[in-house]
């Protein structure tokens, strides 16, 4: 179902975010950015760490409600601290150049295994950054079908959908 929040002013509906798509990351640590990923994304977007060791990929707004949430939890708490930590310390502010390329900093190269060929996937309000062999390795679709099944089961995705 498409929220009001979904419709643009010229009455298009905003897209989300989807597909794979196979890069590679330069000797300097400059990514191209599919296009149709950089529609979402924006010029200027936040990347930080990711779980299973890939990166996040936010654009302004989904940072700013990303960031929001996390700095809102109670200092108090150690596991608050922690994950503003964690996500914050590493986050990198980038803008795209007049190729459409990012410099993924060294500090996120190294946590996500990035060196050469990496896997963007976009994944409706955030993309993730993997390094190809890391990726490939987790994501093994035929050993992890019925594990699939079980998780969709979980969250009630085997049946219908409101609203569709």
């Amino acid at each position: 179902m498409v929220e009001s929040g979904d419709i643009m002013e010229d009455n298009s509906i905003k897209t989300c975010m989807l597909g794979s798509y196979d890069h590679t990351v330069d000797t300097k640590g400059r990514l191209i950015v599919p296009a149709k990923l950089r529609e979402n994304l924006g010029e200027r977007f936040f990347i930080t760490i990711g779980l299973d060791r890939c990166l996040f990929a936010y654009s302004l707004e989904e940072w700013f409600k990303f960031q929001n949430h996390i700095a809102s939890l109670p200092l108090s708490k150690k596991d608050a601290r922690r994950l503003q930590r964690s996500f914050f310390s590493m986050a990198a502010d980038v803008t795209t150049d007049k190729q459409g390329r990012i410099l993924i900093p060294a500090k996120l190269r190294e946590y996500a295994g990035i060196s050469k060929d990496v896997i963007l996937l976009g994944l409706a309000n955030r993309v993730e950054i993997w390094d190809s062999n890391r990726y490939n390795e987790y994501n093994d679709l035929e050993e992890n079908l019925d594990e699939l099944e079980d998780i969709m089961e979980k969250y009630d995705l085997g049946g219908t959908f409101d609203g569709v």
